[in-house]
């Protein structure tokens, strides 16, 4: 049971503070409170979060069924004395902003996006996935959950203006991926490159019969080989594939037969077939 705090606010019988003496800590932040700090839904995605960096979890709001389930959680809130609240489910509706919460919501700073390091890859010899103007956050948020699924322990993300980056509704579809996941930035991706085909394979997916074709099998194989370079494959916009750019730096271009019946995969699920292929080696 999470340490004794505050008594119930007399309009709201069941909604309480268990963290230590904490002035006039608010029900639910206010919106300007909202916009500075990130909320994570889910209790996936929230016990991935206290798992990894429970540092970084501010506040943390939850219905009264998820109450045996964050109870530990609660225990490091009050050990922190950061605030912590059971609420109401059109409370912490409000608090998420939206009604696919989960019954839990964790408020924490924003992450920034380290830099991707050639040569650290180098040293790695890991196997990359890297995006290149992947535009709807609900596919970011499903190739990291694949990602961590499989164990893919790196994801590149691209400048390109359409890329889409880390958010809450992102967050929410990993379910916890981005926490074992390293999401790093590749900006000036075809110069970027370049420099990567020093050590990796470099393949873009895109339907372009000029240029050599392999399929996922390619990707697999590396490491039984001592002097064989892992691969690293770049996934397109959903509407426009690979930039031109991009394509032209890669070393070959790779495509996941199929039946004909339909032209393409969804993003997502072209990332799970290739992700579960650059793991398998």
């Amino acid at each position: 049971m999470p340490p004794r705090g505050r008594p119930p606010h007399p309009s709201r019988a069941r909604s309480r503070i268990a963290a230590p003496a904490i002035p006039s800590a608010p029900s639910a932040p206010e919106p300007t409170e909202s916009r500075k700090l990130f909320r994570v839904a889910g209790l996936a995605a929230v016990s991935a979060l206290f798992a990894h960096e429970p540092e970084r979890v501010e506040r943390l709001f939850f219905d009264e069924r998820l109450k045996p389930a964050v109870g530990a959680y609660c225990k490091a809130m009050a050990a922190a004395r950061k605030p912590y609240r059971m609420v109401e489910a059109d409370e912490l509706a409000k608090v998420a902003g939206t009604v696919l919460h989960g019954g839990v919501v964790a408020l924490m700073a924003p992450r920034t996006l380290p830099l991707f390091d050639t040569e650290a890859a180098r040293r790695a010899s890991e196997p990359l996935l890297i995006l290149d103007g992947v535009g709807n956050p609900h596919n970011l948020g499903a190739i990291l959950r694949t990602a961590a699924f499989f164990g893919l322990p790196r994801v590149l993300v691209s400048d390109h203006p359409g890329q889409a980056l880390p958010s809450e509704a992102a967050y929410r579809v990993a379910e916890g991926g981005f926490e074992w996941v390293a999401l790093e930035r590749a900006p000036t991706l075809p110069a970027m490159l370049k420099r990567l085909r020093a050590s990796h394979r470099v393949f873009g997916t895109a339907l372009d019969q000029t240029r050599p074709t392999v399929d996922a099998g390619a990707l697999t194989g590396w490491r039984g080989e001592r002097t064989a370079k892992p691969p690293a494959v770049i996934l397109g916009n959903e509407e426009d594939g690979i930039p031109p750019a991009t394509l032209a730096a890669c070393e070959a271009v790779l495509t996941i037969p199929g039946s004909g019946r339909v032209q393409s995969l969804n993003v997502a699920a072209t990332a799970a077939i290739l992700i579960h292929a650059l793991t398998a080696g």
